[in-house]
């Protein structure tokens, strides 16, 4: 058993698809013996473009709430109050963004690609066109796949403070082709670009464990790319919104990190890096 266990990217009921509280949240992960523990709920502009006002996170009672329960667990476990930036390439979001960053102060920040414009993956309208005959028709899915990685390319650009590139790949879990993988190879140029600027920005990549092909998100093949190039700041994220998903498949997580060669992961604390060995 690892001297540290970490989980950072995680949501409760104070986000629209949360389904724990955050107090059982944290109960869980103290009694299985983590040492970091972040909650990041979701704060995505693309909601307010779609006109879902409502499913946005409140801010002020998130923040609050969540910090009188982080000072419940100083000394027994590092409870970290983060949040989940949804990626929109629009000046409003970006505006938006900073506001919460200057107000609330979050402890990190997960940078992550859930839409195309207003549209989420999860609904399945980027996936969706009409042809010429006005029917409604899959898109080939080589050119979603690299409209996505271009996305995720500009999100690293982002004019906002980020700490986590998060769950690279959202996209497989809801794509509805027969074989939804979208391995290193048939991508190679544009993850490149993507692995290459993660390393050069010093930001952390995500392996998160939230479903995908092979049950992770970022699958094994562009792991060891982003370990060839340089990249050793890794993350592990549950991406958890209810008790029974925290720490979900970590040891496996660990396992492959260090048939890789990785041996920390890394946690981001208000700006510091803390390197937690595996």
């Amino acid at each position: 058993m690892q001297k540290f266990l970490t989980d950072v990217h995680t949501h409760s009921t104070y986000s629209f698809d949360g389904q724990s509280a955050l107090a059982d949240m944290l109960e869980t992960a103290r009694a299985k013996g983590l040492a970091f523990y972040g909650v990041s709920e979701h704060f995505d502009y693309a909601y307010l473009l779609g006109g879902w006002a409502e499913v946005m996170t409140d801010a002020e009672r998130y923040f609050h709430g969540a910090r009188h329960l982080q000072e419940d667990y100083e000394g027994c476990m590092n409870v970290l109050i983060g949040a989940e930036f949804g990626y929109t390439d629009d000046a409003r979001a970006y505006a938006y963004y900073k506001d919460i960053q200057e107000k609330y102060r979050p402890d990190f920040i997960v940078n992550s690609v859930h839409s195309l414009r207003e549209n989420d993956y999860y609904d399945g309208d980027p996936f969706r066109e009409k042809n010429e005959k006005g029917e409604v028709v899959f898109r080939e899915k080589r050119e979603v796949y690299k409209e996505y990685l271009g996305l995720i390319r500009k999100s690293l650009d982002a004019p906002y403070d980020y700490d986590i590139v998060g769950h690279i790949g959202y996209l497989t879990r809801y794509a509805p082709y027969e074989d939804k993988s979208m391995p290193y190879q048939a991508f190679a140029a544009e993850i490149d670009e993507i692995l290459k600027t993660v390393v050069k920005k010093g930001k952390i990549l995500e392996l998160n464990a939230s479903g995908g092909v092979d049950g992770f998100l970022l699958t094994a093949d562009i792991l060891k790319r982003y370990y060839a190039l340089g990249g050793r700041k890794i993350s592990y994220a549950s991406d958890a919104h209810a008790v029974e998903k925290v720490a979900y498949c970590r040891d496996e997580a660990v396992k492959s990190l260090k048939e890789i060669g990785f041996t920390h992961i890394t946690v981001p604390c208000k700006g510091e890096y803390i390197k937690v060995e595996l």
